[in-house]
């Protein structure tokens, strides 16, 4: 590898060709500020465009400052990151950001937790002299989707979002538009995100460095729920949650906090907390029977039979699928997520043991993803109007909650779920991540088509943090072709490989946030620091080891209700309950070109 050697603030440095100014000078601990420049190498996520110039720096020699993060690193150069002109350049690029930038800050929902807001306490601005009446800023109107709030007239232009949808996800429902102070990242001719291709996946708000994408907050009406002397409160909890809610109150990253997530809720008020892992376990009996069932008739010669089966438990992938292949729609699990089927329990099989009406249970998820927020709003997940999920709430929610609610959260007492929906596996932990929802299939079908016990529960093939893995697994002599991908731009190739013909694999994993639900758009925000979701993802399986049981089909509760009252795996009552359907949603746009 070629070094280079050059000066940075009076310090000699040697670093790789090619390397930008902005990562030598991180390497040496110099904090160079950023705004549009984000970067989540494990996870192959990049955004550079070098256009917001917060972090120019001077450059001995040259006229004009450069930005550095796009600036690459010449032998010899002589670079200077705090002197009084880059300090000055700096202070101004950031007045006239927010001289067409709302000062709302203590109604906005990213108010402390704001990159644009810690720039201006860094910087001392009290006072901007380029707002005034000459300065007209923009004004559009704010738009409210299931999932995700957008206030264009607080973006920055940074086009973090338009990287992930285009980039990461390549759904193509954000790009530039306008320009001056009308020019914003928006959809084509600034439709709704609803007449989009959007897939609700909510990464644009994960990245998003302002308020101009923010989530749709459920916690007023959540709280109005708990009060409500009538109405019965359910709330399940989604394993990615667990180990990423205590790094909103000060813990390190990958801290497993589930006695103390679970205490917080019940001191909330919930009448029952219960476990999404439960449903996790369940979703494993429907969607691993469903594998076996499709893998038998194929075997058996049957070639219509769809294959390779995908998994159906993220929705933002759902909805991709549908908008993108929707000719493909057969091939997908027809199992619903595990918050769907906990729903759909808990307001029959659970309403029915208390004594409670269907209407009078109010069902609450607390959730990784922005995406729950669009699938409990899905027609096919209601009975007569009611949904079986009322509200999905993110884990950034459910933190504000306990935060007003005066909680001290890191010295609570650990508590336990309540029973019966409340029991889970290890199996269900590692949903959690990218390959977890295969592996814990794979658990089961195993033991289920070989009659055997597995002779290594780990499977360590199907783990990582790669966009694409493929792993062939032998099960008493069949070999399974398995393929994983995160991220809806890795999704996009296995799915064009099985249009062309070209793919050999049996089943597929696909989540659409990058490294799965660790790293879902509702998670405590990262800021572009991938050791967080490397944290959780190890504290995922660190959890799942820890467990008693690791298998879904040894989970006595699961075992249990198929006993009581679901029948068998993909039976006639199950499938009632716990499968669903997919649709064509091809986007179309019209457009008046007379107006």
């Amino acid at each position: 590898m070629d070094m280079i050697k050059l000066t940075i603030d009076n310090r000699e440095v040697e670093v790789p060709k090619g390397t930008t100014i902005l990562k030598a000078a991180q390497g040496m601990g110099i904090d160079i500020p950023t705004l549009c420049h984000f970067e989540l190498n494990n996870l192959g996520v990049h955004n550079k465009p070098g256009g917001c110039r917060i972090c120019v720096v001077e450059v001995a020699g040259r006229r004009n400052l450069a930005p550095a993060c796009v600036t690459e690193c010449m032998p010899d150069m002589v670079v200077r990151t705090n002197s009084m002109r880059v300090i000055n350049a700096r202070r101004t690029v950031l007045e006239l950001i927010l001289s067409d930038h709302p000062a709302d800050c203590l109604q906005c929902a990213k108010n402390g937790n704001c990159e644009l807001q810690d720039l201006a306490v860094r910087f001392g601005i009290r006072k901007n002299p380029f707002i005034g009446p000459e300065h007209s800023q923009s004004s559009y109107q704010i738009e409210v989707s299931p999932s995700i709030i957008r206030d264009m007239n607080k973006c920055v232009m940074c086009r973090r979002c338009e990287t992930m949808c285009n980039e990461m996800q390549t759904v193509g429902a954000l790009s530039a538009i306008e320009r001056g102070f009308p020019a914003v990242v928006s959809t084509a001719f600034n439709q709704h995100l609803d007449h989009s291709p959007c897939t609700f996946c909510g990464q644009c708000v994960a990245v998003c460095p302002v308020g101009a994408l923010t989530e749709v907050d459920h916690t007023g009406a959540v709280l109005r729920a708990i009060v409500d002397p009538n109405k019965k409160t359910v709330v399940q909890v989604a394993p990615a949650v667990r180990v990423a809610i205590g790094e909103e109150f000060g813990m390190e990253p990958g801290t497993i906090a589930t006695g103390k997530l679970t205490a917080a809720l019940k001191a909330l008020g919930f009448d029952y907390v219960f476990d999404t892992d439960w449903s996790a376990d369940l979703t494993i009996m429907e969607e691993g029977t469903e594998l076996i069932g499709r893998l038998t008739k194929y075997l058996g010669g049957d070639k219509s039979v769809p294959l390779p089966i995908l998994t159906s438990c993220c929705p933002a992938w759902v909805n991709f699928f549908e908008h993108q292949f929707p000719e493909m729609r057969d091939l997908p699990s027809t199992a619903k997520s595990p918050q769907q089927m906990f729903g759909a329990i808990a307001k029959s099989y659970f309403a029915e043991k208390i004594n409670c009406k269907r209407e009078d249970m109010v069902s609450v998820s607390v959730m990784p993803c922005l995406a729950k927020k669009y699938e409990v709003g899905r027609d096919e997940f209601k009975v007569n109007g009611n949904p079986d999920v009322d509200y999905s709430i993110s884990t950034r929610e459910l933190a504000r909650l306990i935060k007003m609610a005066n909680i001290d959260f890191k010295s609570l007492p650990d508590a336990e779920f309540d029973s019966p929906l409340g029991q889970s596996t290890g199996a269900a932990v590692i949903f959690g991540t990218t390959g977890g929802v295969i592996e814990a299939a794979v658990r089961t079908a195993y033991e289920i088509i070989t009659k055997k016990p597995l002779p290594k529960i780990d499977f360590e093939e199907l783990r990582g943090l790669e966009g694409v893995r493929s792993a062939t697994i032998d099960v008493d002599g069949l070999k399974l072709n398995i393929g994983i991908a995160h991220g809806l731009k890795n999704a996009r190739k296995l799915l064009e490989d099985i249009k062309a013909g070209k793919s050999q694999f049996h089943a597929i994993e696909i989540m659409a946030c990058p490294g799965g639900c660790i790293d879902g758009a509702g998670q405590p925000l990262h800021h572009g620091n991938a050791d967080i979701i490397k944290a959780r993802w190890e504290a995922i399986y660190r959890a799942d080891r820890e467990m008693p049981i690791r298998k879904s089909h040894e989970n006595p509760s699961i075992q249990a209700i198929y006993k009581e009252y679901l029948g068998e795996p993909c039976g006639h009552k199950s499938h009632e309950l716990l499968h669903t359907h997919y649709f064509d949603r091809q986007t179309t746009v019209e457009v008046d070109l007379n107006k």
